[in-house]
């Protein structure tokens, strides 16, 4: 079947690393490319409890990849439909269409008891994504074991599987997990009507934690960061109420109602501010300046995946804040039920209340995957929020 491989060994990332300045081209063409179009073996069930999927749609992300195995065929935000059900994989047959929770924890690796993170229902956050039946990732697709969706075929464990709703189009179902991402955000973090939100971000997870906001029927005022005109625009029709270019202490005062002191050393603090801040970017500066604006008691969720940050802490002490890791999905109790983010993601775009196909602007074969990296790194020129492989 074909598939992209992806391949970083250590003299590869050396070279490009000096390459880089000059072009990032060279990551995707030449001699020292990580990424080329191959012919691999089509995948088979690693036991009774595995399905595999025929990919209809596979979108591309730039997630980080720690806990990695090389070569890997990356890809984890995909849909498909059945095309083999191990005979103890129940919940499927063959011809459904499907999307999977892409991490491969205890259940997936065949590990048991379940450790601490998976049997509380934190099961993309699993301990022993090194460990078990497979090689480390921590998600299909960056496993050098179990290929992603950016080829034709994928093998999933019956755990991973989420059956779509006959009125979810494939298009829509390709974006249940990045809308699970942010969904997650929101219900670790849940603002309320009266709260004054901040969004560092407007791309596709900003637009994501928007989207799961006003799905929750919450009235809060949201303001996003995002320099992005066409992605600011966007995120606007999404339902957040402003959006600012930069500037965030300098545009704080007068959107919360807050003050801001400079100190006789170091950058401004703002007293008052944003109830609930959502950073999808990471930085060392966008880190700081959050802390610097979140309010008394607020609380700041890092979903970003930066580098190796230095932050002035001061706003932590001084204001009493919380700082919540996000990362991925898991089961929630929503009133008194127990979902999955995944099961709650489908549910809201079935409903209707959140669309999410809007997003999708670009739709490449695989064949055009030099192409699809181009857009993928100018998405401004290119107007594209959300791209994606098709077969």
């Amino acid at each position: 079947m074909k598939a992209l491989h992806l391949n970083l060994d250590p003299l590869r990332f050396v070279i490009l690393h000096a390459l880089r300045p000059l072009s990032n081209k060279f990551c995707y063409r030449g001699p020292f490319s990580t990424v080329k179009l191959v012919d691999i073996p089509e995948p088979t069930l690693p036991s009774p409890e595995w399905v595999k999927i025929k990919t209809r749609l596979c979108g591309v992300c730039g997630s980080d990849m720690p806990f990695t195995s090389f070569p890997c065929v990356p890809g984890h935000e995909f849909c498909g439909n059945v095309v083999q059900a191990g005979k103890d994989a129940d919940n499927v047959k063959e011809g459904d269409l499907v999307t999977a929770a892409p991490a491969l924890n205890c259940a997936t690796r065949g590990i048991r008891p379940p450790c601490r993170s998976c049997a509380s229902g934190l099961t993309a956050n699993c301990e022993n994504f090194a460990e078990g039946a497979f090689a480390p990732g921590m998600f299909v697709g960056i496993c050098k074991d179990i290929n992603g969706g950016f080829a034709e075929y994928v093998v999933i464990h019956k755990s991973q599987i989420y059956s779509v709703p006959e009125n979810v189009s494939p298009e829509s179902a390709a974006l249940t997990e990045p809308l699970a991402v942010g969904l997650q955000a929101v219900l670790d973090n849940r603002p309320q009507d009266k709260d004054k939100v901040l969004l560092i971000g407007g791309g596709v997870i900003g637009a994501m934690v928007v989207k799961s906001i006003r799905a929750l029927d919450c009235g809060c005022d949201i303001t996003v960061v995002e320099p992005s005109a066409f992605a600011a625009d966007y995120v606007r029709k999404c339902g957040a109420d402003r959006t600012i270019r930069g500037g965030i202490i300098d545009a704080a005062p007068e959107i919360t109602g807050g003050r801001a002191y400079k100190p006789q050393l170091g950058e401004r603090v703002l007293m008052g501010g944003y109830d609930k801040v959502y950073d999808t970017v990471g930085s060392a500066e966008t880190l700081n300046a959050a802390l610097r604006v979140t309010a008394t008691g607020g609380v700041l969720s890092v979903i970003g995946i930066g580098k190796e940050v230095k932050l002035d802490l001061t706003p932590l002490w001084l204001k009493l804040q919380t700082v919540k890791g996000c990362y991925g999905y898991r089961y929630n109790n929503i009133a008194g039920v127990r979902k999955h983010t995944f099961e709650i993601s489908l549910e809201m775009i079935s409903s209707g209340k959140v669309k999410v196909d809007d997003m999708l602007t670009h739709k490449l074969p695989l064949e055009k995957y030099r192409e699809m990296i181009a857009i993928h790194l100018n998405k401004e020129a290119h107007r594209a929020m959300k791209i994606a492989f098709q077969f």
